[in-house]
């Protein structure tokens, strides 16, 4: 008998030696964990670390956006460039170039293609591509026809196509 009162003495002990109580409301739980923290041990009464300038935030597109309306407002005039068959777009700014021949040498030296020389007559044609744009109107036509001024005046989107499709523009 003596000996089940030690057995359930030891079992209530190992109870309350495994027990976790309320943080700093008992001893008994750092003493008995062993290698493991008590949970009074987990609260921090440190402050918050300051807040620092996370590196690369803001976000590099708004600080483009931010740098693209300055230079817009400073008189540059960016349009997105895209070729058929290129998986990529290219913005430029016609501002740079002068006159036509200074913007396609530009362009087929981005894009690694021939454009050829530009005809009232025939248009580009003997070239793979041709050089075309969305004026502000929504309406599309050959990079050429209108003297250069009107062309960077109401140039919204550039596109270099085959010149097979261009045909009818």
């Amino acid at each position: 008998m003596e000996m089940d009162k030690q057995m359930i003495q030891e079992n209530d002990d190992l109870h309350l030696n495994l027990r976790l109580g309320l943080p700093g409301s008992d001893d008994t739980a750092k003493k008995t964990s062993g290698t493991k923290r008590a949970s009074s041990d987990h609260q921090d009464t440190s402050p918050p670390p300051t807040k620092t300038q996370v590196i690369g935030w803001p976000p590099v597109r708004s600080y483009r956006k931010n740098i693209l309306q300055q230079k817009q407002e400073e008189g540059a005039m960016y349009v997105k460039v895209s070729m058929d068959g290129a998986p990529f777009l290219r913005k430029i700014d016609l501002k740079v170039y002068n006159n036509y021949p200074e913007l396609l040498e530009a362009l087929q030296n981005m894009f690694k293609c021939s454009i050829g020389v530009y005809s009232e007559r025939e248009g580009y044609n003997g070239s793979e591509h041709a050089p075309t744009y969305e004026d502000k109107d929504g309406d599309l036509m050959l990079a050429g026809d209108v003297p250069w001024e009107m062309f960077v005046t109401s140039c919204k989107r550039m596109r270099i196509m085959k010149a097979s499709e261009a045909k009818g523009l």
